[in-house]
């Protein structure tokens, strides 16, 4: 089984991480300075198959359950390392200067509502989230005619933060790092709870340094980082 350089870990994250992931990389090096976190972010699907085609990764966080299961029945990553680090929420946002008066999902039925985005549900964690949330509501099939899939959660929110769109579907998180680009108008109950797990892939689970890291995320300092970019414990 390979292993990273020494003193490499090669982190591959979902693309709502980005920020969070990039200052807890910056506070881990800070107390482990001989060890180098190499980071990668996309949809989680995206870059699971990434993996599963051969890119190097030493740790794998997905931002639901579902990339981490498919990360599983590849054979992956080291199933007894899985474990829930960071809860989140999905959030309906519109441009900051909307006009529209969109108060929730119901007004997205209103003919003068046109374009509305969020994640490929087949790829995009927080499209399958969408998904499930506007099916209990009722509203999934109607809103067909007027979607935008994105390629992320990243591509949704710039849609709504260019004004390409009337409305969009992120991750709450997501939306605190446009605060005067997009608006939140309703904060979504999702069927299923919105947890992030994060495991050591195979390549990974005899690197000492890919421990330390998913250690480090676990930990209170970690766990503080992740709260500064609106993340809460799983």
């Amino acid at each position: 089984m390979s292993t990273a350089s020494a003193g490499q870990v090669v982190v591959s994250a979902a693309a709502s991480l980005t920020n969070a992931f990039k200052a807890a990389a910056v506070a881990f090096e800070s107390d482990h300075h001989d060890v180098q976190i190499l980071l990668t972010f996309g949809a989680s699907d995206v870059v699971l198959q990434q993996i599963i085609n051969g890119a190097p990764a030493d740790v794998f966080a997905s931002a639901d359950q579902k990339a981490m299961d498919k990360a599983v029945a590849a054979k992956v990553i080291e199933p007894a390392s899985r474990q829930d680090f960071a809860r989140n929420e999905v959030v309906l946002i519109v441009p900051a200067d909307s006009k529209l008066g969109l108060r929730s999902v119901d007004d997205l039925k209103r003919a003068d509502v046109k374009r509305v985005t969020y994640g490929n549900p087949a790829s995009v964690p927080v499209g399958r989230y969408t998904m499930a949330s506007l099916k209990k509501a009722g509203l999934w099939e109607s809103l067909q005619a007027k979607s935008i899939l994105a390629q992320n959660v990243r591509q949704a929110l710039d849609y709504v933060a260019r004004d390409e769109v009337d409305a969009g579907f992120v991750f709450g998180t997501d939306a605190a790092i446009m605060p005067t680009t997009v608006k939140v108008v309703q904060h979504l109950a999702s069927p299923q709870p919105v947890l992030y797990p994060i495991a050591l892939t195979l390549r990974g689970q005899h690197n000492q340094d890919a421990q330390a890291f998913i250690k480090f995320v676990l930990s209170p300092q970690g766990q503080a980082v992740l709260a500064r970019y609106g993340f809460k414990k799983p």
